[in-house]
């Protein structure tokens, strides 16, 4: 048989239509497979987990065939529960496949303490960034009369002055006494009811 009359044969046709249903069989198979693998269509909510402990969120993800892995500890924050997640990753409402990890980071279990900086004759805009770079505030200002106006005088801390070095805990409020740019002096007041002469005795000539 020529090939011309084969290619145009049923026999061709058949075996064409033949390994087509096979490929479309093996298609088919594949598709499932993945699917099987990936787990698609099945996706899970990753749940809210702040303010939970590390026991509650193993025992949370456990049911919900999710594990977690626990990246690091934060400075304290004192709105969340000491030891408890404080960050996620992935965050809650996030559809994620069965199996995947959750990284969480704990709240510590109290506030760190640092060392007060020297402020003393840097001016307020120059004192509330060194500040918050350490973790502080500034509290309560209050005004003294010094040429120095916004320079920073004293540092104190629940009504102790505090001096360079001192270790107060983060997230304390410094209160600040500042210059008001006024001179406060006073004058000396001569007393003009002074005797300002001295008395002359007089003297007899011979």
């Amino acid at each position: 048989m020529s090939l011309k009359k084969y290619l145009t044969s049923r026999v061709f046709f058949g075996q064409v239509a033949i390994a087509l249903a096979i490929i479309a069989v093996l298609g088919y198979l594949f598709m499932h497979w993945l699917t099987f693998t990936t787990d698609h269509g099945h996706e899970i909510t990753v749940p809210d987990l702040r303010k939970l402990t590390e026991e509650q969120v193993e025992d949370k993800l456990d049911e919900l065939d999710l594990d977690y892995e626990l990246l690091d500890s934060v400075d304290f924050r004192g709105d969340f529960p000491k030891y408890s997640v404080v960050e996620q990753d992935p965050m809650p409402g996030t559809k994620v496949k069965v199996g995947r990890k959750v990284y969480i980071k704990i709240n510590s279990s109290g506030f760190s303490s640092v060392r007060i900086p020297d402020l003393i004759d840097k001016t307020y805009r120059e004192a509330v960034p060194t500040l918050k770079a350490l973790g502080l505030e500034a509290g309560t200002i209050t005004y003294v009369p010094n040429l120095g106006k916004d320079m920073v005088l004293e540092m104190r801390y629940k009504g102790r002055n505090l001096k360079v070095g001192d270790r107060v805990l983060k997230a304390s409020k410094i209160d600040l006494v500042l210059g008001d740019g006024k001179e406060s002096y006073q004058e000396e007041v001569v007393d003009s009811s002074a005797a300002s002469t001295q008395e002359q005795t007089p003297t007899n000539e011979q």
